[in-house]
């Protein structure tokens, strides 16, 4: 999506990795000679976020023979250089002095994800007097590279600590300023380092009264007090002019999990985000069990131990980009057909080398042989090609395997297709006391989903009796009913805060996330789009934030009446894969035009259920 614009984001952050691996010089490609071998250290934040974008073989392109983890045991290598990837934690830093001290490596490049304080900069000059090893310390550099990005156009803030900023940590009722600021202080922390590594200042939107609009104010701020510091400013210079943004600047809206808490419970249907909410799925890898079953073990026998097997499901492998959107029976039908081509071409390659009697040959002997062999010396080269298509054919059968067994065990056409007509208001085929009582349909978990799903949808509450009955059959069928609890007083909440303005009409449905985000950009969206056009108050309801305008004075009214050619979309509270694939299906008609999905943590429905769950207890 992002990819006809000049780099996306996936693009710009592994760019200023190479960069920092080759000792913050930019890297080249083709050059000739040896890498210089090196070690990297890295902290888990560091390991999140070069493990979605660089394979262990890049990185030994690059010349990193050894990577390992700053707290583990670590041997000294004298002759080798070191480089350092952390946040500018006290622990990390008392850890970096004392590889100093210890005079492990012969120099030393450190690289903070995230801007080091004046104090702690001091504290390694300190230590590396101490240990005499000024000259060692080569370069000291901040990144700003504190965030994750999975996509070409979809970034998380984080997965370390995730908990730190999660929707639980913004909506906890007994929550003080001083922790809200800390947690928003980190959001706007790795808001305003994608923003530096995007080489762009953004025009900000927020929706008022949430959480959206503290961490709109303080990323305003932070952006204004840099941009104002001509000399050191991150937005000036050899960065800005190879942006993609060079020209036209993004649209930043900044939306609040709260207007949509129904779209995280939803089951889903398209293939990444089915994966995302069965199976283990995370950093672009899924984890599966693989059971090797007890058919043919002589009876009384113990069941065999489940193999884990882990697969990355990254931007090289061309059935994923293709299909991670798709509706999973199409994904099944594609596999099939990959199948049986890749059959096609294995038969022709045999069939040629029984032709020649060549069965039992080695390629390398095969290529040797010149005459008549023109056609199996073409068949023999494209091997590599057909054995890395024959591993992602494996691959996609054991993940779509595993999710249909999801499916078939719990029924989740059944919910997928009963929730989306909750969802879009469609007279409903069956009464949803029988799912609920249906011991074959789904798990505890999947019937609380559901149930909360129309619990948020409803014009109307249930009444007293209907809630008491409907409260029995989950708890007959094993569901805790915390989530519930909260998302009452959820709802309770939302319908105080937003009586003024809903005055007077009462039909128009609760829009989902995409609907409302969709409508802020003024005319970035308008066109034919009608269904999702909202009432002029909605838009006009969220606030103006232009970083580069001399006066911070906020108003509503954008000054910037320009469509916008580029948006990016952030969730405050979390987000998840199906709202990332509504964003790119519904920019797919839209030329020239492109949307970035970004939240503060990724979770699954269940991830999800259990924050509920914990804001619901008594």
């Amino acid at each position: 999506m992002a990819a006809a614009a000049a780099a996306s984001i996936r693009e710009r952050q592994t760019v200023a990795l190479k960069r920092m691996l080759n000792f913050n010089v930019p890297h080249v490609k083709n050059s000739t000679g040896e890498p210089v071998w090196k070690v990297l250290i890295y902290d888990r934040f560091g390991q999140d976020i070069i493990s979605p974008l660089l394979s262990v073989k890049e990185l030994r392109d690059m010349g990193i023979t050894l990577h390992l983890l700053l707290h583990s045991d670590r041997d000294p290598i004298p002759d080798v250089p070191a480089v350092y990837f952390v946040m500018p934690t006290e622990e990390n830093i008392d850890r970096m002095c004392q590889d100093l001290r210890n005079q492990l490596y012969e120099s030393y490049y450190l690289n903070f994800i995230s801007a080091i304080s004046r104090s702690k900069l001091e504290d390694i000059a300190n230590a590396a007097l101490a240990a005499s090893a000024v000259t060692q310390v080569a370069k000291v550099f901040d990144q700003y590279l504190n965030f994750i990005t999975l996509e070409d156009d979809m970034f998380v803030l984080c997965n370390q600590n995730k908990e730190l900023v999660s929707y639980r940590a913004i909506n906890r009722p007994d929550i003080t300023d001083t922790e809200m600021e800390t947690v928003m202080d980190t959001i706007v922390d790795s808001l305003f380092c994608f923003f530096v590594t995007l080489g762009a200042v953004p025009i900000i939107r927020c929706s008022r009264g949430t959480a959206a609009e503290m961490v709109a104010v303080k990323l305003d701020k932070k952006l204004r007090e840099n941009l104002r510091d001509a000399r050191n400013s991150l937005f000036t210079g050899d960065t800005l002019g190879a942006g993609q943004f060079s020209f036209q600047r993004p649209l930043l809206v900044l939306v609040d999990r709260n207007i949509d808490l129904a779209t995280p419970l939803h089951h889903t249907w398209t293939y990444q985000a089915l994966v995302h909410d069965v199976l283990d799925f995370h950093l672009n890898r899924v984890n599966l069990e693989e059971s090797s079953g007890v058919e043919n073990s002589p009876a009384g026998a113990r069941p065999k131990r489940k193999n884990k097997k882990s697969y990355d499901l990254t931007p090289v492998d061309k059935f994923w980009q293709k299909h991670k959107g798709s509706p999973f029976p199409e994904v099944a039908e594609s596999v099939q057909q990959e199948l049986e081509s890749y059959r096609a071409q294995e038969d022709e390659v045999k069939r040629l080398k029984s032709i020649m009697g060549l069965e039992g040959e080695d390629e390398g002997a095969i290529s040797m042989l010149s005459d008549n062999t023109a056609k199996l010396t073409s068949a023999v080269s494209s091997l590599p090609e057909l054995l890395e298509k024959k591993r992602l054919i494996d691959l996609h059968t054991n993940v779509a395997t595993a999710v249909l067994e999801h499916i078939k065990a719990r029924k989740l056409d059944v919910y997928f297709e009963y929730e989306e007509k909750i969802m879009s208001k469609t007279t409903l085929d069956k009464s949803l006391l029988d799912i609920i009582s249906d011991p074959d349909a789904g798990t505890p978990e999947d019937k609380m989903r559901l149930f909360l799903i129309y619990y948020i949808s409803a014009q109307q509450a249930p009444s007293e009796a209907d809630l008491e009955q409907y409260k029995k059959a989950l708890t007959d069928a094993g569901c805790n009913l915390n989530p519930l609890q909260y998302i009452k007083q959820w709802k309770a909440f939302a319908k105080m805060a937003s009586a003024p303005t809903s005055y007077g009409n009462t039909t128009t449905k609760p829009m989902g996330l995409l609907s409302r985000v969709m409508n802020t950009g003024s005319q970035f969206v308008m066109e034919g789009v009608k269904n999702l056009v909202l009432k002029q108050q909605e838009t006009d309801d969220y606030r103006y934030f232009d970083p580069k305008m001399l006066r911070g004075n906020d108003s509503s009214v954008p000054r910037n009446k320009n469509p916008f050619q580029e948006a990016i979309v952030f969730v405050v509270g979390g987000g998840n894969y199906i709202e990332y694939q509504n964003l790119v299906d519904y920019i797919k008609g839209k030329q020239g035009k492109h949307i970035l999905y970004g939240c503060s943590e990724l979770f699954n429905a269940t991830q999800f259920i259990k924050q509920l769950s914990q804001l619901g207890q008594k």
